[in-house]
């Protein structure tokens, strides 16, 4: 018997119950639905398959299962360019045997050359591998998150903090950020976008099944299996030193190290934030922040 995957059943039931008849342009003809979304035969005909090789493939089982048929059922499914990733994602894991899988491991340290880079740059700015684990920052963004640095969370001061746990387990990030269920909504989303890049990656699996256990709000998240990237935007925290921030924010990548992010923030020049952070600067230099 084939092997069943509960994250492709129940990422692609999902999602098909996001999409009505209306938005897949399907007739309805007024009788009462028993399902959200589409019925699975639908999906099917959407896809250019029959219904029985869909309820397969959303069952979890992808043997032999094409890239054109995936791209089909994507389409379908009008899934987004992160959500088709992660699709692909799960379907490259359950085609690998057991024996050929890795347990590939997350970056756990910043090379020195990046640490260099980082100190170099002006705003504040923090590294962190895609399991969300802070790796390295710049005084300023040191400063920036020092909450994080401080919080309970952190299992000792030679390990490094996460940002999913201080979210979801530290009470201190309801003040922190200024939309919590935000925050939440994208490290989730993160989180499981890496779980199927890295299906066998242990230190993630612990996190988010530490989160599941102590996080009623992590496992409503996790269980509606959401996925997405976030490279870039506008960030509120609330500083317990300076105050609120307003900040840009970008996400840099390293071709030389493609597990590290840099999260870079920038403020508008002459904006009260921009004098925030310059009050920010003198306060990690008294010493009120110091480096990790």
């Amino acid at each position: 018997m084939a092997p069943k995957d509960a994250n492709v059943r129940n990422f692609l039931s999902t999602r098909r119950a996001k999409i009505t008849p209306e938005m897949a342009g399907l007739p309805v003809y007024g009788t009462v639905r028993r399902v959200p979304g589409l019925r699975r035969e639908e999906v099917a005909l959407l896809s250019g398959v029959s219904a029985d090789y869909y309820t397969r493939i959303e069952k979890g089982d992808l043997t032999g299962v094409s890239d054109e048929v995936l791209d089909a059922v994507s389409r379908a499914l009008q899934l987004t360019d992160d959500e088709h990733r992660y699709l692909y994602d799960l379907a490259r894991a359950a085609r690998r045997p057991a024996r050929a899988r890795s347990g590939t491991r997350p970056a756990t340290r910043v090379p020195q050359r990046v640490r260099l880079l980082i100190d170099s740059m002006g705003g504040p700015v923090i590294a962190h591998n895609r399991s969300l684990d802070v790796l390295a920052s710049n005084a300023l963004g040191r400063a920036l998150f020092s909450v994080v640095y401080d919080s309970p969370t952190r299992r000792s001061a030679a390990s490094s903090p996460n940002l999913a746990a201080f979210v979801f387990l530290d009470p201190a990030a309801q003040e922190f950020y200024a939309d919590p269920g935000g925050a939440a909504a994208v490290c989730v989303r993160l989180l499981r976008a890496q779980a199927a890049a890295t299906p066998h990656d242990r230190r993630l699996s612990g996190l988010v099944g530490e989160l599941s256990t102590r996080s009623e709000d992590f496992r409503t998240r996790w269980a509606a299996h959401d996925v997405g990237t976030h490279s870039a935007g506008g960030k509120t925290y609330h500083h317990p030193a300076v105050g609120e921030l307003d900040l840009g924010f970008e996400q840099l990548t390293l071709d030389s190290v493609p597990g590290i992010v840099l999260s870079a923030y920038t403020a508008e020049p002459a904006s009260p934030t921009a004098e925030r952070l310059r009050l920010l600067t003198a306060w990690a230099a008294t010493g009120a922040a110091t480096r990790s």
